[in-house]
């Protein structure tokens, strides 16, 4: 790393999260400069982005003129390719991208430093479960929320959406079809030890939040394991994140004076996650030797399936896989399901087989376009029977 005073960063992606960060950085961080933010958009696009002087096309330019990096593009194979490259440079990795960390994260922890951030709330989470773990709790349920579910919304909806609230159409239809909140805990679950009880996960509705902890617990407890899952609040706020645990019998009545119920479960709140204005706590604790705050860990045990929205036939293209109108993402155990596609890599790839609605798809379903990200994931120990092929002869 870079031996001044000043840690030189640079960034991939330049979308709302990007944008947000790079506007927090420069104006409240005085001894780290962002010295190159890499697009693939075309740069006279981007006049009025923050420090547009600092915008490049060129993945060695950023990387060259970089300490640490920061990978927020939101693209898992472009992303990937960024990642190998400052891994290359010798470079630690902090993502906002929990939909690569769920799809090449896992081979990437094991070739480098690579942590997602605090503020998403996967990151949100692995910081409640430190706090929680100092405190002396022992976590049963890492809990997500959710303020709206429809698995198959439609166009209209998710434009008008879009623009109200200033996402991409992609990222709303991935909000509102529940691939995102799915994807996010099983980043948590891989990454923190956790499991989940169902495909897809319990989502229970929620008028209570200490109600809803509490049933969650009991369902953690007789699994035996902790778990990850989500609610859908009702009646309150659904913009945080939060943990259900155990503590010693001995301070029952002490928790209980502190607020917190009778026990036996515990439901610790953290009822904001801020995104991009958190990132700057993990760059910090980057800077400062920290250790990974979170990662898809090198022995994962869940993954996402990719479920048929509606029924496909044979030579139907899948425009997107992540925040597309086709297929949608479900929480799955990788050995119960270990020929699922990540839906990570369904960007453009080609229906061989006729699937039905709800059907999880397999690489027997689908031909996918060869990128990095696609040898990195048939590489990986949940597809031990399939050989990956010279690149340019890549036919999955």
């Amino acid at each position: 790393m870079h031996r001044s005073s000043i840690t030189r960063v640079g960034i991939s992606g330049t979308g709302m999260i990007s944008l947000a960060l790079v506007r927090m950085i420069a104006k409240h961080y005085d001894d780290i400069q962002i010295t190159r933010i890499l697009t693939r958009r075309p740069l006279d696009t981007l006049h009025d982005f923050p420090l547009s002087s600092v915008l490049t096309q060129s993945l060695n330019e950023l990387v060259d003129h970089a300490d640490l990096i920061i990978e927020c593009s939101g693209d898992v194979c472009h992303g990937t390719e960024v990642i190998e490259r400052a891994f290359a440079a010798g470079l630690k990795v902090i993502t906002i991208n929990a939909e690569l960390q769920v799809t090449t994260g896992s081979y990437l922890a094991g070739k480098g430093f690579i942590t997602e951030a605090e503020g998403d709330q996967p990151g949100s989470l692995a910081a409640l479960h430190e706090e929680a773990k100092m405190m002396g709790f022992t976590p049963l349920v890492y809990g997500n929320m959710k303020g709206y579910l429809n698995h198959n919304p439609n166009a209209a909806d998710m434009a008008y959406w879009s623009e109200k609230q200033g996402t991409s159409v992609d990222q709303t239809i991935s909000f509102t079809d529940g691939t995102k909140v799915q994807i996010e805990q099983v980043l948590v679950g891989n990454g923190l030890g956790a499991t989940i009880t169902r495909q897809g996960l319990e989502g229970l509705g929620s008028t209570d939040l200490m109600a809803s902890g509490n049933e969650l617990g009991k369902i953690a407890d007789d699994h035996g394991h902790p778990i990850v899952d989500y609610i859908l609040p009702k009646g309150y706020s659904a913009g945080g994140v939060f943990l259900v645990g155990r503590h010693d019998e001995e301070q029952t009545r002490a928790i209980e004076y502190f607020k917190l119920g009778a026990g036996p479960y515990y439901t610790l709140l953290r009822p904001f996650h801020l995104c991009s204005l958190e990132v700057g706590k993990t760059l910090r604790r980057v800077i400062n030797g920290g250790g990974v705050l979170l990662n898809n860990s090198t022995t994962p045990t869940l993954g996402v399936a990719a479920l048929a929205k509606h029924a496909l036939k044979v030579g139907d293209r899948i425009a997107r896989g992540i925040g597309g109108y086709q297929v949608r993402g479900e929480a799955v155990l990788i050995e119960r399901q270990p020929d699922h596609v990540p839906i990570g890599m369904l960007n453009n790839a080609v229906l061989r087989r006729a699937v039905e609605p709800g059907q999880v798809l397999t690489f027997d379903d689908v031909e996918i376009p060869h990128s990095r990200a696609l040898e990195i994931v048939l590489q990986q120990r949940q597809f031990p029977h399939i050989i990956v092929p010279a690149a340019q002869e890549v036919r999955v």
